[in-house]
């Protein structure tokens, strides 16, 4: 029986990317969009194209391109482009998942150095995943916190039981109605992260999840992640972390 709970990264391939983000003199292959092949669909100034280097085997690789502006961040984009962006991708990435021809589909977004990101210019990425499925490793309470802030419908909060750590914000929606919402929260969480953190923090990465009929962006600072995490998959919580709520909510609420 073939064991489908590691996703096999074809290093070939991967060794043809451009690394934007370390090596800024190298060429950014999403700026000129008469070099961007296989366009799937454009919607003004984003674009969801087939990944150019699948480095995943067994997987349906898409990036959406979110912007023609090379150096703008998310956390920068003015509401309308906000809210166009989320919808997008997360219109494309529950097509993905109703298709029915992968186990699972994964949306996310790798943002600085320390994410795995390796191309600079903003995008995001909708992958299926053809024998993995992800529900598997998801629990609930991944996604519980300390209620930062919250409206009818939608919840903004810090992991207290995170997978990783230290930490880690979780977007909790009840439906797509509240979507618009959750793409403020999902901005104002990467503004934090990028210019208010206690820590030096260059890096984020952005995951969506849908479990329990609830969609869920999980916003998580990068840093140098614990050795002990690595080895033993012992996740961290912070001392800090009401002190991070309260901080939050003076800043933006």
């Amino acid at each position: 029986m073939i064991d489908h709970s590691h996703l096999c990264f074809d290093s070939d391939i991967g060794s043809q990317k451009p690394e934007s983000i370390i090596n800024t003199s190298t060429k950014c292959p999403f700026c000129d969009h008469n070099d961007l092949e296989e366009i799937i669909e454009q919607r003004g100034k984003m674009i969801l194209v087939k990944n150019k280097y699948p480095v995943l085997k067994d997987a349906f690789q898409t990036v959406l391109i979110e912007t023609d502006e090379c150096y703008s961040e998310l956390s920068t984009y003015s509401k309308k482009h906000l809210y166009a962006l989320i919808r997008f991708g997360v219109e494309k990435w529950l097509e993905m998942k109703s298709s029915g021809d992968y186990q699972s589909a994964i949306f996310y977004k790798n943002h600085g150095p320390l994410s795995g990101g390796t191309i600079r210019h903003p995008h995001m990425q909708i992958v299926g995943l053809k024998y993995i499925d992800i529900q598997k490793n998801l629990k609930g309470d991944f996604f519980e916190g300390f209620t930062i802030n919250k409206m009818p419908g939608i919840e903004l909060n810090i992991s207290t039981k995170p997978k990783v750590g230290f930490f880690e914000f979780n977007v909790v929606m009840d439906s797509l109605a509240h979507i618009d919402r959750m793409a403020d929260y999902i901005q104002i969480m990467a503004h934090y992260a990028l210019n208010h953190f206690h820590r030096r923090c260059s890096s984020y990465n952005l995951f969506f999840y849908q479990l329990e009929n609830k969609i869920i962006t999980k916003i998580m600072p990068r840093f140098v992640t614990s050795p002990i995490f690595i080895g033993y998959s012992i996740p961290h919580v912070s001392s800090r972390t009401h002190d991070v709520v309260k901080e939050v909510q003076s800043l933006y609420f």
